[in-house]
């Protein structure tokens, strides 16, 4: 089995994992909310992997101060360091991820840096907690 991983059940048999694609982009993001250690934090920082609490799932951002939200972000993470993440998910099959997809994270990440101050971002996360949404916290 070159390349197979194997999941060990309590029993001590192995199951082999296969790999599958995802049948759209909600289920994808449905995931992420749900398991955020999917992101690849160890990727990113080895020797301190980062880790995200999701602040919001489709989060509007506006595109002038006091107007209306123009773009909806699939997710936004807070790493331990208190630094935005934007998450975006897209099939491997979309072939707009070449070039459309970063030109609108772009001009997510232009226009939040200018109309999300902290306070917004703990206001949508406080709402999200108290809306019943499910927290996943992690020690610095």
């Amino acid at each position: 089995m070159p390349g197979a991983i194997l999941m060990v059940l309590k029993d001590g048999t192995f199951v082999e994992m296969k790999e599958t694609t995802s049948p759209n982009e909600d289920s994808l993001q449905a995931l992420l909310e749900q398991y955020s250690n999917l992101l690849a934090g160890d990727q990113i920082q080895p020797d301190r992997p980062l880790k995200w609490l999701l602040v919001e799932r489709e989060i509007g951002i506006p595109d002038e101060q006091g107007g209306s939200n123009r773009w909806s972000l699939d997710h936004l993470f807070i790493d331990q360091y208190a630094i935005p993440t934007f998450v975006e998910v897209k099939r491997y099959e979309n072939t707009e991820i070449r070039r459309q997809i970063v030109g609108q994270m772009l001009d997510y990440a232009a226009n939040a840096t200018v109309y999300w101050p902290a306070e917004k971002i703990r206001a949508q996360f406080e709402a999200r907690c108290s809306n019943g949404g499910t927290v996943n916290a992690f020690r610095i």
